[in-house]
């Protein structure tokens, strides 16, 4: 099951990858240059002279002139370095001369070809940017060990930024309405990881993510052209491992649900204390951190605190516009709540996509592995999961996709280094938006996931194939 399930969802993401796209001509928002042969009319009338005629009144008038653009106060370092890098329109990202799209969750990059979200404006010198979405989801999950239950979840999300020195100063801020859900979740069958009261474990459940998603800062300087370095911390933040968080991810951003692979690729999005130096150097960033690796235990609206004793190190190479790869790596101290005393070792690589391949038409992909090890006795155990997504777009429409496996030690509430058991899931979907506001647009959609488990799982599950299903409506801020 696992082999198949496995090459199924790589062939499809990858085939999707591959798909051929249109060529795409951009051009510098709001400034269009006069045309060569574009002549500019006298600034003053002409007075009336002997031998003089004047045209008759009624004759076509010349255009107006071009207004003159001020060479001496445009701020042209900013301009060619941006050209250098390929910034469009002067969108710069925060860490380094690259568009603003590249930047993910975190420090994480995307592709540069990533949807832009978010509502943007300026006060002074700063640069500010809010983005939001709300949604409220009926879940339903089926078989033995499924439930139902209508709840409340996404982000409302703040940035401001502004030059300093020769460089971006930034600070970032994130919050989710999740804890009104309850401690223990929502229900997806095959989720694990964390806790709801402290003492027992969500088992085919997913937790929810804590009010304070994200309390971060940011300063970068240019070193060079293409270069420059920068220094990252947040309370909550989010360490150099991983891709971005799968809310950020645009090949499955308009899923309600949470992948099952989270505590494999991304559970790390969400850490209280984190600071990360790294440089950028063209199209390849290297950054390290130092974080709390201590998931967030079942207290959901404050901030919690702790040693920064963990470790992780990525590095991330976007080789065109279109493509993100990763690689990380990283050594977590003590990080599970109800195994204290146990630190991890993990592994992440990922490919992400985004390209537009048609008129109106834009597909986004990722391929994504993770690798969790635990010395348990003095045996290395080593689990993986694998995740394939898509997303096809075509003006209100988008159809998202999912594909995964995981090796499970959880899914039986013993021992968590007994045995691991590969299981996965398919999910498809669909959402509608419709624009209610200029900035505001109310879409409704829906998803069906089907799961498979093991022979070994099948009688606690009632069947190989247990369905889930959920269907929600979403107001998003962009």
């Amino acid at each position: 099951m696992t082999t198949k399930l496995l090459s199924a969802a790589s062939a499809f993401a990858l085939a999707v990858t591959t798909t051929p796209a249109l060529a795409q001509h951009e051009q510098m928002p709001g400034m269009e240059m006069p045309s060569p042969k574009q002549k500019t009319p006298p600034a003053t009338e002409h007075e009336h002279m002997p031998g003089m005629q004047m045209p008759p009144a009624d004759a076509p008038q010349p255009a107006p002139a071009t207004p003159v653009i001020d060479h001496a106060t445009m701020d042209h370092s900013r301009m060619e370095h941006g050209a250098a890098a390929g910034i469009h329109g002067g969108m710069r990202g925060a860490l380094g001369a690259y568009p603003m799209t590249r930047e993910a969750s975190g420090t994480a990059w995307a592709p540069d070809t990533s949807e832009h979200m978010g509502l943007m404006s300026s006060s002074g010198s700063w640069q500010l940017m809010a983005h939001g979405i709300l949604n409220l989801v009926y879940d339903d999950q089926g078989g033995r060990r499924g439930d139902d239950k209508i709840f409340a979840s996404g982000m409302l999300m703040g940035m401001a930024r502004r030059p300093l020195g020769n460089g971006t100063l930034q600070f970032k801020a994130m919050v989710s309405p999740d804890p009104i859900m309850g401690k223990s979740g929502y229900p997806l069958l095959l989720a694990s990881g964390e806790t709801a009261n402290g003492v027992d474990r969500l088992i085919d459940r997913q937790h929810p993510h804590d009010f304070f998603m994200e309390l971060s800062g940011s300063i970068s300087q240019n070193l060079g052209t293409k270069g420059s370095a920068f220094l990252y911390a947040g309370l909550p933040g989010e360490p150099a491992f991983g891709p971005p968080a799968f809310m950020h991810r645009e090949a499955i951003l308009d899923s309600p649900e949470a992948p099952i692979s989270h505590h494999w690729l991304d559970s790390t999005h969400i850490t209280f204390g984190v600071v990360t130096a790294g440089v950028v150097l063209d199209r390849v960033k290297i950054e390290t951190s130092r974080f709390n690796a201590r998931e967030p235990d079942q207290h959901r609206w404050n901030i919690e605190t702790g040693p920064l004793d963990s470790t992780a190190v990525r590095i991330s190479w976007n080789p065109t516009r279109a493509l993100a790869l990763q690689g990380s790596w990283g050594h977590f101290q003590d990080p599970e709540q109800l195994e204290p005393g146990v630190d991890q070792k993990r592994w992440s690589a990922s490919l992400l996509h985004a390209r537009d391949i048609g008129s109106g038409w834009k597909l986004a992909s990722t391929l994504a592995w993770g690798r969790k090890t635990v010395d348990h006795h003095g045996e290395a155990l080593k689990d993986d999961a694998y995740v394939a997504e898509a997303s096809l777009k075509k003006g209100p429409w988008t159809i998202f996709g999912r594909g995964e496996m995981t090796e499970n030690r959880e899914l039986i509430d013993v021992d968590e280094h007994g045995p691991a058991f590969d299981v996965g899931k398919i999910s498809l979907g669909a959402v509608r938006d419709l624009q209610v506001a200029e900035h505001l647009s109310l879409g409704a959609g829906a998803l069906v996931a089907l799961n498979f488990v093991p022979d070994e799982l099948a009688p606690l599950y009632g069947g190989h194939n247990p369905v889930g299903a959920m269907g929600f409506f979403r107001l998003k801020l962009d």
